[in-house]
């Protein structure tokens, strides 16, 4: 009995100093950066685009909102959709229900009810064309007009497809069915 626990000594202490000399060695890694989408408020990105000119993409949310904190924590956190995005577009994250004031080239967008609760703010109306679903995503080109609005969730892979549609301009030239039929995307 006294050898079988003199040989399992060395055996554990071998386990627990190499588990630790391994942990140890990773803790000493750098950290790798995960690729996030840069998200701008709608004011930056509006004065962005004045001096260079891109699209601008406006994901307009709540903070009650599951299939936004989904859209989030998996679409949005995607390195190849994030990567997408952040070349493309000036990406904004638009509260719905914000209850500051908005004034964009003299006009003036508010909360009309900021105290109240689940209370609309106009540019969240203005850019949804009073169409309220959360998530929702506004594709708007170089000179601020609206492209589209696309609501609900979307998986990486399908989300994909929606960005190159905008973002190559694919939707000056091709229907939208006939691109996404023909689209061969990096996520699986």
């Amino acid at each position: 009995m006294m050898k079988k626990q003199i040989l399992i000594l060395p055996f554990i202490f071998l386990t627990v100093f190499l588990s630790d000399a391994i942990y140890a060695q990773d803790a000493k890694k750098p950290a790798s950066r995960e690729l996030k989408v840069k998200w701008y408020s709608f004011e930056d990105a509006y004065k962005l685009n004045k001096k260079k000119p891109k699209k601008i993409f406006i994901d307009v949310f709540t903070e009650w909102c599951g299939w936004c904190k989904k859209m989030d924590a998996e679409t949005f956190a995607n390195p190849l959709i994030a990567s997408y995005m952040n070349e493309n577009f000036y990406c904004v994250k638009l509260d719905a229900e914000r209850k500051d004031t908005v004034v964009l080239d003299g006009v003036t967008f508010v909360n009309p009810n900021p105290a109240g609760k689940r209370s609309t703010h106009q540019l969240a109306n203005e850019m949804l064309r009073n169409q309220m679903s959360y998530p929702s995503y506004v594709f708007l080109n170089e000179k601020g007009q609206a492209l589209s609005v696309v609501p609900g969730y979307q998986q990486a892979k399908d989300f994909e497809c929606i960005l190159a549609y905008f973002g190559t301009d694919a939707y000056l030239k091709t229907q939208w069915e006939e691109f996404r039929a023909g689209f061969k995307g990096k996520i699986k």
